[in-house]
């Protein structure tokens, strides 16, 4: 980091203390103070002022974390992706290992009863562009769905739906096999709403009985990894993910 003042939360995502989407959450709710005052959306900084988060203070002057690092994790269906949960239940980031330097950051979420591949960096930077929609990174889901489906319906799902948050599609629909209420289908899209391919399905009153997500981008999940386990990318697959969104580190 220079002495030219900076966004805040580039800042701090770039120095792996969270993600461009989480740090504004906690300055929205005042939890983080920029030399004693309370910081406002769109403050900039330099290495000089000291910067804390709920009072601690943060290394700011760090320009990136050590090296980027990404997890591979086989989510489960009943674990959710927050750090800590007021109910109790088992988070994700239960089952990840320490890290000397920054924090675990997930790269998009998956709802409590979805399960398969969920990406964790140490760099914040790289999970605000891999999370961006302006990247189009593509995420791909095994979904088993209660009935048949015309063609028809197949058709609307490609060409979009209406949701409550806006226009809606799949890019691309794979027949998966099976017959009834256990039949597959592989769908690909390049958002990350929240239950995103759920309302997909359901605004034509489809109902999901499973949902697994079976690739994020250039990164299939692994057949050896079993669900609660996770793996370290080695540098040829970190690579990728840099490649993708055109990421220095």
């Amino acid at each position: 980091m220079t002495n030219t003042p900076e966004r805040i939360q580039k800042v701090l995502a770039r120095a792996g203390i969270g993600s461009r989407r989480e740090i504004e959450t906690w300055i929205i709710n005042g939890r983080v103070s920029i030399n004693g005052r309370i910081a406002v959306p769109g403050d900039r900084i330099t290495l000089h002022d000291k910067v804390r988060l709920d009072g601690k203070l943060l290394r700011v002057g760090r320009t990136t974390p050590d090296r980027v690092r990404i997890l591979a994790y086989h989510k489960p269906a009943g674990e959710v992706c927050t750090r800590k949960d007021e109910k109790g239940r088992v988070t994700v980031f239960d089952s990840l290992p320490g890290i000397r330097n920054g924090k675990w950051i997930n790269i998009g979420r998956l709802d409590f009863n979805t399960s398969g591949l969920l990406l964790f960096t140490n760099d914040g930077d790289l999970a605000n562009r891999l999370m961006h929609p302006s990247f189009q990174i593509e995420r791909e889901y095994a979904v088993r769905v209660l009935g048949n489906v015309s063609k028809m319906t197949l058709n609307k799902l490609l060409a979009g739906v209406e949701l409550d948050d806006g226009m809606a599609r799949f890019d691309s629909i794979h027949d998966g096999g099976g017959k009834g209420s256990n039949h597959w289908y592989h769908v690909v899209i390049r958002e990350g709403r929240n239950r995103e391919v759920r309302r997909i399905w359901e605004s034509q009153g489809i109902t999901v009985s499973r949902l697994i997500r079976v690739r994020f981008g250039p990164m299939q999940l692994p057949g050896n990894l079993p669900p609660g386990r996770y793996e370290e990318l080695d540098r040829i697959a970190v690579n990728k993910f840099l490649q993708a969104t055109g990421y220095k580190s």
